[in-house]
């Protein structure tokens, strides 16, 4: 028998109107998606982190732990070096998580060997949890092709990688079908499911799109700190038929 699909969501970030955290906001989305995935990833890209000050952050991974619980919630703890980075991973473990990730080192590129120490010193900092690499090359520059990541992962003892789609922060229901359709063996339900999300993927996955979705459901507002590419009235009448489908 395969073994039953799991499915993280990789939630956003919501702000009010001023630009603040939410964090009544946040709980609210990190309660919903909660109930019907099988996880929370707080604070990665889709989460904004890089605009995201270090005590948000672990106030959000707080507020995450209270609603999933730390079996079910990844906290990212990534920076663009490790000393930062390890320091957000003893933070967020004081907390209770037991189950952290970081991107890999940004901006300047690194080495393999040097890749190899930057989660080295993370592990270091949280011996007891399990450490995923975050593998974003698109947005870092830095590929790490399997051998690589390999060699990595036995030397700082990495229990996996980062990989997950954003979307199911706006759309779990979908994403949550599709997955009881395949462990039901529901073949007709599958296929239909799929095909409402490849109309969500072909949306695209910035943070806008996803942000004004999730307004559209009463999930927060669309403020964001970053440049998050909001769509035209063209994706927003879009986006607003898959949200009415829901």
């Amino acid at each position: 028998m395969s073994p039953a699909a799991v499915v993280l969501s990789a939630v956003p970030t919501l702000f009010s109107s001023d630009g603040e955290v939410d964090l009544d906001a946040n709980r609210a989305l990190y309660k919903h998606v909660d109930g019907l995935l099988d996880g929370l990833f707080v604070a990665g890209t889709t989460g904004e982190f890089p605009a995201l000050d270090d005590s948000e952050r672990l106030s959000l991974i707080e507020v995450a732990l209270a609603e999933a619980g730390p079996d079910r919630v990844i906290a990212h703890v990534g920076a663009p070096d490790a000393r930062h980075s390890a320091r957000l991973a003893k933070a967020a473990v004081s907390l209770g998580a037991t189950r952290v990730a970081a991107i890999t080192p940004y901006y300047l590129p690194a080495r393999p060997d040097e890749l190899g120490a930057h989660y080295g010193r993370i592990r270091d900092a949280a011996s007891d949890a399990e450490l995923y690499a975050y593998i974003f090359p698109e947005r870092t520059g830095l590929r790490v092709p399997p051998p690589v990541f390999a060699a990595v992962a036995e030397t700082a003892g990495l229990a996996g990688a980062k990989l997950i789609s954003g979307r199911s922060g706006a759309y779990p229901e979908v994403y949550a079908a599709l997955v009881a359709a395949l462990e039901a063996g529901d073949e007709e339900a599958a296929a239909r499911h799929q095909l409402v999300l490849d109309r969500i993927v072909a949306l695209g996955a910035s943070i806008g799109r996803l942000k004004h979705a999730l307004q559209l459901r009463g999930w927060g507002g669309t403020t964001a700190r970053m440049t998050v590419d909001p769509p035209d009235a063209s994706l927003s009448a879009a986006i607003a038929a898959e949200v009415a489908a829901l």
